[in-house]
């Protein structure tokens, strides 16, 4: 599937949907001088129109111990995924839809089980309030000052843009402890209007905070949504100094009670979720959620978790952890957080860092980050909600062979919902690890088209 840097291949895969429901992928190979790879799920023998339905809630698994006083009862499941089959009299058979579906609430449940067993403690949700932050907290020697992609950003031209912009800084109380004190930045338009506004949420990469976010923040804003940012766990005000991510993921692997790769962030997200849904300037139905790298797999899972992420778009986050340990392609992933796996091999009296150190490492700080809620499930779980994702063709952290199976699962569950055009994969050519102004464009585009209707 990956194409050689000179050919700069398009590769468009179309499914073929047969009577008995199997689906077979098609590759059709041409010269594409410019253009990323792209995958889209399309169907040959008849149009299947676009379904605005998001999902159902899954209220009851997203239900915190105690229950928040931001979650409504739990509404009735929709019908909007059955297919005209299941209106016979027999109704013994579940069709595709409802399968993936009971697979999706599944993952779900488990995967807030293994959210909450690693919980200091979980309280009722509180918003406090917070001033702006003057100096953030980079934890690198040296930061970038300015980024081309974070300023690529569609922009509208407002008159006194500064005089109308509307900041809001504050803190949500998402489990006790240190870390659940979860600061929030949000940025929106000064509007005399009641009308509920979309709303996006953006996470940052490794080592950097919520204040690095702004110029997306400010272009989002710009254009009518209520644009949101948080700092992850251990990072921006959550972090002391310049090795607070790193020295936690330490600390995981020691003590084995906390999960700052990922899943932590999770939780703060899914707490998000309870306190944005319920603003009165915010229409619950059209919350999306975006990030790079780190950001990315915070937007996966936060979304594979939680359905009230409506639209989502995973930047440069995206790879299969299972088939990279399996395959021998995990040392770029693993570079990136190289002291926890330092440290792990000598615990296990390794000479060096292979694959069993990998494999250990991620069942003690993300259990069944590398097997039940890998992207081969947890980004089908997504489906039929609006899903991009982003990718470089030469990313060594996110090899694109390791996104066929989860790619194919994709267009299998959004063929079953009727929801083919709500998934995308984009794969820049010649392009790393890294966001550029084509994706930020893309994933601007992408929210565009499917919160703003």
């Amino acid at each position: 599937m990956k194409p050689s840097h000179a050919q700069k291949v398009f590769i468009v895969c179309k499914i073929i949907l047969f009577n008995n429901n199997n689906i077979c992928f098609r590759r059709k190979k041409k010269l594409h001088h410019e253009g990323p790879l792209t995958h889209r799920c399309s169907s040959t023998t008849s149009a299947i129109q676009v379904t605005k339905h998001y999902g159902s809630h899954n209220w009851d698994l997203l239900r915190p111990t105690r229950v928040s006083p931001y979650l409504p009862s739990p509404p009735k499941l929709s019908y909007k995924c059955r297919t005209k089959s299941h209106a016979r009299s027999s109704r013994s058979k579940l069709s595709d839809c409802e399968v993936s579906e009971m697979d999706a609430q599944k993952l779900r449940s488990e995967f807030l089980q293994v959210l909450r067993s690693r919980r200091s403690g979980e309280v009722p949700m509180l918003v406090e309030p917070a001033k702006p932050v003057a100096n953030p907290l980079f934890q690198e020697a040296n930061p970038a000052s300015f980024s081309e992609a974070m300023n690529a950003c569609p922009k509208a031209s407002i008159p006194d843009f500064k005089d109308k912009l509307q900041e809001e800084n504050l803190y949500l109380i998402t489990e006790a402890g240190e870390q659940g004190r979860l600061p929030v930045l949000i940025l929106s338009m000064k509007e005399n209007c009641t009308q509920k506004r979309p709303a996006v949420v953006f996470l940052h990469s490794t080592n950097k905070n919520k204040e690095w976010l702004r110029p997306l923040l400010e272009a989002y804003a710009s254009r009518g949504y209520v644009a949101i940012a948080i700092d992850s766990r251990y990072h921006g005000e959550r972090a002391r100094n310049i090795s607070t991510y790193q020295d936690a993921l330490v600390s995981a692997w020691e003590r084995g009670d906390t999960m700052p790769f990922l899943f932590d962030t999770v939780w703060d997200l899914i707490k998000l979720a309870d306190y944005l849904t319920h603003r009165e300037d915010i229409d619950p139905t059209r919350v999306g959620i975006t990030g790079e790298s780190l950001g990315g797999m915070h937007a996966w899972f936060a979304a594979a978790a939680d359905t009230r992420y409506a639209v989502v778009v995973p930047i440069i986050g995206v790879q299969g952890f299972r088939w990279a340990i399996d395959n021998d392609k995990w040392q770029a992933r693993v570079d990136s957080i190289k002291p926890v796996f330092e440290e792990a091999q000598i615990d296990l009296g390794k000479n060096v860092i292979d694959k069993e150190v990998v494999e250990k490492v991620w069942d003690r700080i993300a259990p069944g980050l590398a097997s039940q809620f890998d992207s081969p499930y947890s980004i089908p779980a997504i489906a039929p909600r609006p899903l991009l994702i982003l990718n470089g063709a030469e990313d060594p952290r996110c090899p694109l062979a390791g996104l066929e199976v989860p790619t194919s699962k994709a267009c299998k569950a959004y063929a079953d919902a009727h929801a083919i055009d709500n998934f995308k994969f984009i794969a820049q050519p010649g392009i790393g690890h890294q966001m550029t102004p084509l994706m930020v464009i893309e994933a601007s585009d992408w929210f565009d088209q499917f919160l703003k209707q």
